[in-house]
């Protein structure tokens, strides 16, 4: 029965998507346009860090996700005095950001009017007094480990699976059919080719799909990659997105923000410390989504 009404929710969701992003652009109780992004400038077609003052003082956050309301921000701090990665929230209140408090929330994936949030093969339901406790998603995605997921306006989840110690991956998808999600789909050669195959991103009318992967054509460590989709419902092969998003490091986590935007990613590296150890430095980094248009397929 929870997984039934769990299914009905998501066809509820998306039906709604296009009101949910009319009332932010017109409801005064969420952030302004200057506000919406901490006040930081806009970008234009060569990425720039995101760091905004507000939610990195002492320059140790990381990267974060804001809700598709643009009125919480989800972000992670570490290095420096925090030594084991620490997640914070922080919230758009009586016209102004607030201050941050700790969160349990990591690495969120919003539905798309913000009232869930998916965790691997896990999800929240937001209730009137903060988030649900962590529920499973059920059938088809119960046995997998799942690290980045993502779903489309008509309820489609992409997903990515890793089963260690394999280093390939795969991006693979599920859809609702007749009240039921279909045993997970894996995707073509255009989309599984490399290693470290990570982290999709669907766009709402699922017109492309983004992902980072490592392959040999790449500029260094895993690199951003998209493919679009054509009308017969196949997908064209992957297109690196370049030397202005990709680097000799790694690029990695890529989204496009709900008012579609701008596109986030994160680029880094691999620090080894004295003791042999690892440790993951990275910064999220934002530029105009019309990076995408100008690699779209003209018609």
């Amino acid at each position: 029965m929870r997984t039934t009404k769990f299914f009905i929710l998501i066809i509820f969701l998306s039906l709604n998507t296009v009101f949910a992003q009319e009332k932010i652009e017109n409801d005064a109780s969420h952030p302004t346009v200057e506000d919406r992004y901490f006040g930081e400038k806009p970008p234009g077609l060569i990425p720039k860090e995101f760091v905004p003052d507000i939610v990195s003082p002492e320059g140790l956050f990381e990267g974060g996700t804001f809700s598709p309301d643009m009125k919480e921000f989800y972000f992670s701090r570490k290095n420096g005095k925090y030594e084991k990665r620490t997640f914070f929230v922080i919230r758009y209140e009586n016209n102004s950001w607030g201050h941050e408090s700790e969160t349990d929330i990591e690495y969120p994936s919003f539905s798309r009017d913000g009232n869930i949030i998916y965790r691997g093969n896990k999800y929240r339901e937001r209730t009137d007094t903060g988030w649900s406790k962590l529920k499973s998603l059920g059938p088809p995605f119960t046995d997998m480990h799942i690290m980045g997921i993502t779903v489309s306006n008509k309820g489609t989840f992409f997903f990515d699976q890793f089963a260690p110690p394999d280093t390939i991956g795969a991006i693979s998808y599920s859809s609702l059919i007749n009240g039921k999600y279909e045993p997970r789909q894996k995707m073509g050669k255009e989309i599984n080719t490399g290693t470290w195959i990570a982290h999709p991103y669907i766009a709402l009318d699922e017109s492309y799909l983004i992902w980072d992967v490592v392959r040999e054509e790449g500029y260094g460590g895993s690199d951003i990659y998209i493919s679009f989709r054509q009308k017969d419902g196949s997908w064209l092969p992957a297109i690196n997105m370049g030397d202005k998003i990709n680097t000799e490091l790694q690029e990695s986590g890529a989204h496009v923000t709900d008012d579609g935007k701008y596109l986030f990613f994160t680029r880094g590296y691999w620090e080894v410390k004295e003791d042999g150890s690892t440790n993951y430095v990275g910064k999220r980094y934002w530029v105009d989504a019309q990076v995408i248009e100008n690699l779209r397929p003209k018609k």
